[in-house]
């Protein structure tokens, strides 16, 4: 009994689309905002400018500054995610646990900026880790190997009538 690889290839490849739907389309809309994310403000804040070269306040100017903004809602250390240092730009980026960004000024110690940042989010989505590390391992992980076979079976697909096309022309 020969197996019919076209009639499988469709069937297989019409399936594993139908399957891999919905965590695709959350990785191709997310990857298109991180992509974006430098000339989107919504997605990323905009990196202001300090005036120094060279940090000249401590981390607890720093501290101080960001919890001078109501919106951040920071009252210690364990408040914040992260501080990014940008000695090139003069500003330290606070990023506090509820998703707001702090861009303070190296050397005065001024809020330059307070907004919110969606990169991170984004980003927890766009890889599943966002609804649970079973999904990230378990749906997001094996959609993007039935992709890659989605793949080699549209492109099998779409040469295998050229194929045969060619194969009639061609002179016996």
């Amino acid at each position: 009994m020969a197996v019919n690889i076209r009639f499988w290839g469709r069937k297989l490849h019409r399936w594993a689309a139908i399957i891999t739907a919905v965590p695709f389309f959350v990785v191709l809309t997310t990857g298109i905002l991180l992509q974006l994310k430098k000339e989107l403000d919504w997605v990323q804040p905009p990196t202001q400018k300090g005036q120094a070269k060279e940090p000249s306040i401590s981390f607890d100017a720093i501290l101080t500054a960001t919890k001078s903004v109501p919106e951040a809602e920071v009252q210690s250390w364990k408040d914040i995610e992260r501080v990014d240092i940008r000695p090139k730009d003069g500003i330290a980026k606070v990023q506090c646990k509820n998703r707001i960004e702090v861009q303070v000024d190296l050397k005065t110690g001024e809020v330059l900026q307070a907004t919110h940042r969606r990169s991170d989010l984004i980003e927890t989505i766009h890889d599943g880790s966002y609804f649970h590390d079973w999904a990230k391992l378990y749906v997001f992980l094996p959609a993007a190997g039935i992709v890659v076979m989605l793949w080699f079976t549209g492109i099998y697909l779409w040469i295998l009538p050229i194929a045969v096309k060619l194969r009639r022309k061609s002179p016996k």
